[in-house]
């Protein structure tokens, strides 16, 4: 029997590249679609937090049923460095594909308890207690999420493309964030203030639960990355210098995590709350936050391949918001307009979204590859707890204690202020392993 002649190189070669960009581009997909998710539900909780709490949290003070609600926001995060440390550390020692699948179960479950939760009108108590434990649930489930999938990432991607590749992660929170305003914006304009009230808020919670069984079927058909299945033959061991990387992690954190958090997930709520606009321009102003995200961070990441950039890169992007947002939020308070709303929110928002995959790749080559999962998900999940998760809440404290709807600028100040401390220190090791 005759055997079939070898291809030759080129075609060989062309093989090879068509099938490394598909197994690409599938990766970018499953890490994307857990992260997306996550992004997805916080973002459509933080939407409808009034109408959640006038449902779970009655009480006579509309501000109380508000505070209770994103306090309720808030506590998912409690639960983030819990899922980081624990998912974490199975990522390092079972395989970031283990871990994923893992996250993306957890996500859907929490998301499910919230859609399909009855009110406090119906079981009393037990509709808190429905709705924490949902919020629990997302929360150990993003603690393990964002850091495992970033690792996952950038240990399939070539040293040349990481940035890149990792700034999906925060393009996907755009894009997710984008669809759940979209979703608030479209059910405003089409269902009467009874019906969204009654039900309409529940349609995106139940259509984000369509995205986490493909998320888990595409996860499950991964191959491991090469790093993760050396690391955990090792066990991975804990010293004074990853410690001391976390916590200058965290720091790193501070400056974009409360941009974000604020820009993308609360600026509804103070548009209408503290500067009385109407709630379909809010939703339409957030909209642009997403849309910057989602368009930008890919090609920024690109950029910070071809030159190499990291510390350089991040340094600019977190002192423009130190500078700027004293005067935007002041013109923000000023002037009640549309198109100048919509121009300061995206000023703010772009530094963090051009240096969104220089940050990652910049924490992730930090840490050693046997702690790299941990490492990178406590930092993330931490940071995000303590300047993310309850960044609503804090900022309409703030305004609520000092009178002025500046306050919130005092804490994005403070928090681009430390960022820029730990980021002198923090190590660049473009090219690890």
């Amino acid at each position: 029997m005759t055997r079939p002649l070898p291809a030759p190189p080129l075609m060989q070669t062309g093989a090879h590249s068509a099938a490394q960009a598909s197994s690409s581009r599938k990766t970018l997909i499953a890490c994307s679609l857990g992260n997306a998710l996550e992004m997805y539900d916080f973002t459509i909780y933080s939407f409808f937090a009034v109408l959640i709490g006038r449902h779970f949290f009655p009480s006579e003070s509309a501000m109380a049923s508000l505070l209770m609600s994103l306090a309720t926001f808030g506590v998912g995060f409690l639960m983030r460095p819990v899922g980081a440390m624990v998912i974490g550390r199975y990522a390092d020692r079972r395989g970031r594909k283990a871990a994923l699948s893992l996250t993306i179960g957890l996500m859907t479950l929490g998301t499910a308890l919230i859609a399909f939760a009855p009110t406090y009108s119906q079981i009393g108590i037990f509709a808190m207690v429905l709705l924490v434990v949902g919020r629990l649930i997302q929360g150990m489930s993003a603690g393990g999420e964002v850091g495992t999938a970033s690792v996952f990432l950038m240990e399939s991607s070539a040293v040349g493309k990481r940035c890149q590749n990792v700034s999906w992660q925060a393009a996907s929170q755009g894009y997710a964030a984008l669809l759940g305003a979209g979703f608030g914006f479209a059910l405003s304009q089409l269902l009467d203030p009874a019906a969204l009230e009654s039900w309409g808020w529940r349609i995106p919670f139940i259509f984000g639960l369509l995205i986490g069984p493909v998320g888990w079927y595409i996860r499950t058909r991964l191959p491991e990355t090469h790093e993760a299945a050396a690391a955990h033959k090792a066990e991975p061991a804990l010293d004074a210098e990853v410690l001391k990387r976390i916590a200058q992690g965290i720091g790193l954190m501070a400056s974009s995590t409360i941009g974000m958090y604020l820009f993308v997930f609360y600026m509804p709520t103070y548009l209408t709350t503290a500067l009385h606009y109407p709630p379909g321009s809010a939703m339409a102003i957030a909209c642009i936050s997403s849309g910057c995200m989602a368009i930008i961070c890919p090609l920024a990441g690109k950029f910070a391949d071809r030159y190499q950039l990291r510390k350089r890169l991040l340094a600019w992007t977190v002192a423009t918001p130190v500078v700027l947002t004293l005067p935007v939020f002041y013109l923000l308070g000023q002037v009640q307009h549309m198109g100048l709303a919509m121009m300061c929110v995206a000023v703010l928002i772009l530094p963090t979204c051009i240096g969104a995959g220089a940050f990652f790749a910049l924490m992730m080559e930090g840490f050693p590859k046997a702690q790299r999962s941990f490492g990178t998900s406590v930092s993330y999940s931490l940071g995000v707890t303590i300047f993310g998760g309850f960044s609503p809440l804090v900022a309409t404290w703030l305004i609520a204690a000092l009178g002025t709807p500046l306050a919130p600028a005092y804490f994005l100040l403070a928090g681009g202020v430390l960022s820029l401390a730990c980021l002198k220190y923090f190590p660049e090791n473009t090219g690890c392993e």
